[in-house]
């Protein structure tokens, strides 16, 4: 390749690096949840994505002892508090959640923004015959919180979603469905 050839392949390769870099959020903590509806329960899937600027901030939180290592306890701990931050009600009635599943990513992946903790909760559910009405509120983690919510298509044929309703910042989320006879 001529030196012109490498200089105009470096100006480009060089004006791309940006580009990239603002492809990726680095400074907020991405808070996604989805939600998937069966006839005796809401599933909810959490999966928290600290950017590379607060992902030191939130190993802090974590690691309470400072060892460098999430231990199970700092974890559970950790999702017991998240917990606190979301209220879920179906029909007007507050539901309680319970922990199916939780992972953690390394401590390495998480500082290069690359780490999702991810939880899988759910919420017994006691479903009417026609309309229903879920609420759910996410009050986040510290101000560097942004959330993204939505409901998968049910498997069950008899639900039907008929219209979600999301906050501009997707903190809050309403979603309406139906239960028909069987």
């Amino acid at each position: 390749m001529s030196r012109a050839g490498q200089a105009l392949f470096t100006a480009i390769a060089l004006l791309a690096l940006p580009a990239a870099a603002q492809a990726h959020r680095l400074d907020e903590y991405l808070q996604a949840t989805t939600f998937s509806l069966a006839r005796d329960q809401i599933a909810l899937h959490l999966r928290l994505t600290p950017g590379v600027d607060v992902a030191s901030g939130l190993i802090h939180q974590i690691d309470r002892n400072g060892d460098g290592s999430l231990s199970a306890s700092e974890q559970k701990s950790y999702v017991t508090h998240i917990m606190q931050t979301l209220s879920l009600s179906l029909n007007g009635q507050s539901g309680h959640l319970h922990v199916q599943a939780m992972a953690f990513p390394s401590l390495a992946e998480m500082q290069m923004g690359t780490g999702v903790i991810d939880l899988a909760l759910t919420m017994r559910a006691h479903f009417r015959q026609g309309n229903n009405h879920l609420a759910y509120h996410n009050q986040g983690d510290g101000p560097d919180t942004v959330w993204l919510v939505n409901c998968l298509l049910p498997q069950d044929p008899a639900i039907h979603v008929t219209q979600q309703h999301r906050a501009a910042d997707q903190s809050s989320y309403e979603l309406d469905f139906s239960i028909s006879m069987p």
